[in-house]
């Protein structure tokens, strides 16, 4: 009986021993968090492409963290790891005006395989994400503010084409807004991004270089703000709202807009490309009614679209940055770009993928527009690096206090003058 005993005691022995490797394979996998956004269809998209990796890299382990769909609100949670000097984030998806700003925070993905696929991408973007010769993100989806609209509207109420002008949209979406309301008073002329947060920084800013105001800082360091046709572009988005647009536009981010938009309740919306497979969907109330054109302009031929769009970077403070880098040069590959822009309408940055027959039959507006995105204009983060974040609040809040009443557009334009102007000096 003893002798029983003790050869069971070893026979688990052995087999403990034996499953050790196992176990020990599992327990010493590399692990990569990314941290990215879940606005649309960005999340299920990141998901899958992370566990496609994971196919082929069975010694990496690497899964998606959520962070705010605010842009400001992500930055305050990336600066929380990078002040910690925190290993718990690998990847971070970050703005196209951060750059700059979280430089010191991000390695050179050159020394990781990126000199190798660089050229791939649009040379603006890879510039731009480019500090002191180092590449601090490889490019993922680049992104323009994009004016979408109803065509089966148009139509109805007798227009051949989208508004070229804003003096056009105005009198497009009054004539649809009164039309629709005697079946739907919850209907809207238009709706866009009017909170005060990096969105709104980025419509003020269509508005103001779509007058021809400029754009807040000039490349040489000019503050140009303080100008007749930027005060004439708040005033006319101040006189949008509870007009064309709802009150409550003031409060609106990109879903709000999107939510209004897709329910059937907007005539014309200001949004990235993104929004357009989502209304798209089986389930969306608009499927194959949405049309797609440039922002319009003070006068015809005068579009402006802010630059936007998102890269992925590698944290100094990963404990494997190279299995991090990876990860980000596979998520940001024509191949998964082309995935990403068929099945949830993702800008692509690799040039190619522009010409791929399968993506325009899925994204049409892509070939069409292919101008507005090259052309974007960039918000002022790499004159104002590394104060960029604080000129766009002071941007968005004077914005906001025009949109809500509390200033009228004069004063906002002077008193932001002397604020960036003090602001710069400092950097």
């Amino acid at each position: 009986m003893k002798s029983l005993k003790n050869l069971c005691i070893f026979t688990l022995l052995v087999a403990f021993v034996v499953g050790m490797p196992f176990l020990s394979s599992a327990q010493d996998k590399i692990k990569i968090t990314v941290a990215c956004g879940a606005v649309g269809l960005e999340k299920q998209l990141t998901d899958e492409a992370l566990a496609e990796f994971m196919k082929n890299h069975p010694n990496i382990e690497a899964k998606s963290l959520d962070t705010p769909d605010l842009a400001n609100d992500r930055l305050g949670l990336y600066l929380q790891f990078f002040q910690a000097k925190s290993s718990e984030v690998d990847v971070f998806q970050i703005d196209v005006i951060w750059p700059g700003d979280l430089a010191e925070h991000l390695v050179d993905l050159n020394q990781y395989g990126a000199a190798d696929v660089a050229k791939e991408h649009f040379p603006a973007i890879v510039q731009n994400n480019t500090v002191n010769g180092e590449l601090k993100g490889i490019p993922w989806f680049t992104d323009a503010g994009l004016l979408y609209y109803r065509t089966d509207l148009l139509e109805k109420y007798g227009y051949k084409e989208a508004p070229k002008t804003w003096d056009e949209l105005e009198a497009m979406a009054t004539k649809i807004q009164e039309g629709e309301r005697a079946s739907n008073p919850d209907f809207w002329g238009f709706v866009w991004q009017g909170n005060a947060y990096e969105g709104l920084t980025c419509d003020a800013l269509e508005w103001v270089a779509s007058h021809g105001g400029g754009s807040i800082i000039e490349p040489d360091g000019n503050v140009s703000i303080n100008n007749d046709m930027a005060i004439k572009a708040l005033e006319r988005a101040k006189g949008w709202v509870g007009t064309i647009s709802p009150a409550g536009v003031t409060g609106f981010a990109e879903e709000d807009a999107r939510n209004m938009w897709q329910a059937g309740n907007a005539a014309f919306m200001r949004n990235w490309p993104y929004a357009y497979k989502l209304g798209q969907a089986d389930d969306s109330p608009i499927k194959g009614k949405i049309g797609v054109a440039p922002i319009p302009g003070e006068k015809a031929g005068q579009s402006a679209a802010s630059l936007g769009g998102w890269q992925l970077a590698v944290s100094k403070y990963s404990k494997h940055p190279k299995e991090a880098a990876e990860v980000a040069l596979y998520l940001a590959s024509a191949a998964e770009q082309k995935r990403r822009a068929i099945v949830g309408s993702f800008s692509p940055t690799v040039m190619s993928v522009y010409q791929d027959k399968e993506v325009l039959e899925a994204v049409p507006f892509f070939g069409n527009l292919y101008d507005v995105f090259i052309n974007a204009v960039a918000r002022p983060s790499t004159i104002s690096a590394p104060k960029y974040n604080e000129v766009s609040t002071l941007f968005f809040t004077a914005a906001h206090d025009v949109l809500t009443g509390k200033k009228d557009g004069k004063t906002a334009v002077e008193e932001l003058e002397l604020d960036l102007q003090d602001l710069m000096a400092k950097k």
